[in-house]
């Protein structure tokens, strides 16, 4: 864990991933003189949250994923419905969300020693980092700056999100869309190396693949044996995304694709198009390049469509848009 340190991105001081406009004001440091304690208080309320369950690690990281692809990274995917709304995190692909506590936890913390400082997006980014980083990714520094959205709405979310059955071009062109490439998506797929997936976000890989056949023989055959064990038709159980090292930030989730024992079908079919399969065999056998490209990825999703300068507010609470 500790040697994927020297794999540690050198960011640059502005968002150098940025091309201009609201996302190039993202900045290493934002918070160096207005709040010089807020990535430590976000870093402390992280660890203690992960040393207690391991699997909000992976939590955190989806959270931040899910917002930023949903009208950019503006910690909508944190607000509550209303009598009026519901939320994106009420929406059915979101449904399995958490870690909502551990951003409460920092925010809380946050806003006792400096007040209206600190968004919420920017909590989030950085618990995203901080659950890398202690589950043995590579260490990099998280430009801040962004504001907070004021609307979250679920069917923007059940729009966005990549649905688990997506294929190599569906998925291309849902990372496209947000500015990021088909190398940058097949590493932040990678992430999928730690947590666990719901039986019914890959069952259909089991019971109902096609007319003719119920399993998809893409899958493992051994791999769908213990599947089938761990999830009946119908259950909802969860199940290890990477079973070697659910825990682990590594590069198994690559090598488990070759061996065609990736869990989601919208994992397995980056190994059936040539430049994405390219990709994840140089990411399986070689940790430190897929680290290191990992720390590169997420600052350039973290830069999605932000809020910046006068824009959206500065949440006191995560969960509901400030009082006019």
């Amino acid at each position: 864990m500790a040697s994927l340190a020297f794999a540690a991105i050198a960011v640059a001081t502005l968002c150098s991933y940025c091309s201009g406009g609201a996302q190039a004001q993202l900045q290493v440091g934002f918070y160096d003189q207005s709040c010089p304690q807020a990535e430590v208080i976000v870093r402390d309320e992280v660890g203690r949250a992960v040393t207690a369950n391991p699997g909000l690690a992976a939590g955190l990281v989806r959270l931040h994923f899910h917002d930023c692809f949903v009208k950019g990274c503006d910690a909508s995917v944190l607000l509550d419905s209303t009598a009026n709304s519901t939320a994106e995190k009420d929406s059915v692909p979101n449904k399995s969300l958490r870690g909502f506590e551990v951003i409460d936890a920092a925010k809380r913390r946050l806003e006792s020693a400096c007040p209206g400082v600190v968004s919420c997006a920017d909590v989030l980014a950085f618990a995203a980092k901080d659950s890398v980083v202690l589950t043995g990714g590579s260490p990099y520094r998280v430009p801040a700056g962004r504001r907070d959205g004021n609307v979250s709405a679920a069917a923007d979310a059940q729009a966005d999100l990549p649905p688990p059955t997506a294929n190599v071009a569906q998925l291309t062109q849902i990372f496209a869309k947000y500015g990021l490439s088909q190398d940058e998506m097949v590493t932040l797929s990678g992430a999928h190396t730690i947590g666990v997936a719901h039986c019914s976000s890959f069952s259909s890989r089991l019971y109902s693949y096609n007319g003719s056949t119920g399993q998809d023989p893409a899958l493992d055959a051994a791999l769908a044996a213990q599947l089938a064990q761990a999830c009946p038709p119908g259950s909802d159980n969860t199940v290890a995304m990477d079973a070697g090292s659910p825990g682990t930030f590594d590069a198994s989730y690559f090598q488990n694709l070759l061996a065609n024992r990736g869990l989601l079908a919208s994992d397995q079919t980056l190994t059936t198009d040539n430049a994405t399969a390219a990709l994840v065999a140089q990411n399986a056998y070689n940790i430190y390049l897929f680290a290191t490209r990992f720390a590169d990825a997420m600052v350039k999703m973290g830069g999605i469509q932000v809020l910046t300068g006068g824009d959206g507010q500065i949440r006191t609470n995560c969960r509901t848009v400030n009082a006019a």
